[in-house]
């Protein structure tokens, strides 16, 4: 699956339950893709989710992502930046886990995911 492909699910998914276990379907995929391939999965632009939030989220994620083999992030990503920081997280105490763990481009981003959260997908 495509970041591109991603954010069409993540636009027909009719709640954010589902629309996680999309984010976390798409990240276990990409760790089975050969590293070859991994890349062009982040490439394209995904369209408009209709939710900034989610739009941030995908550009958090693929920068995150190019980071971890030392690549800059598309063009697309800048422009995809939250004003008001996200906590996904309902419970405090995870929060405070996003609050220190979030990576950079997620913090970049406006939103708070810890990394332990990614790793656990």
């Amino acid at each position: 699956m495509t970041l591109a492909a991603l954010a069409a699910h993540i636009v027909a998914a009719e709640t954010d339950q589902t629309r996680w276990k999309l984010v976390w379907e798409f990240l276990e995929e990409y760790r089975w893709e050969p590293a070859t391939t991994r890349v062009g999965l982040l490439q394209d632009e995904p369209g408009q989710t209709g939710d900034l939030r989610w739009d941030a989220l995908l550009a958090a994620l693929a920068e995150h992502l190019l980071a971890q083999v030392d690549l800059a992030p598309p063009d697309w990503v800048e422009t995809r930046v939250l004003r008001r920081a996200w906590f996904p997280a309902e419970l405090a105490i995870h929060r405070a886990d996003a609050l220190a763990w979030a990576p950079a481009a997620f913090r970049k981003h406006g939103v708070y995911l810890s990394v332990h959260d990614l790793a656990a997908a």
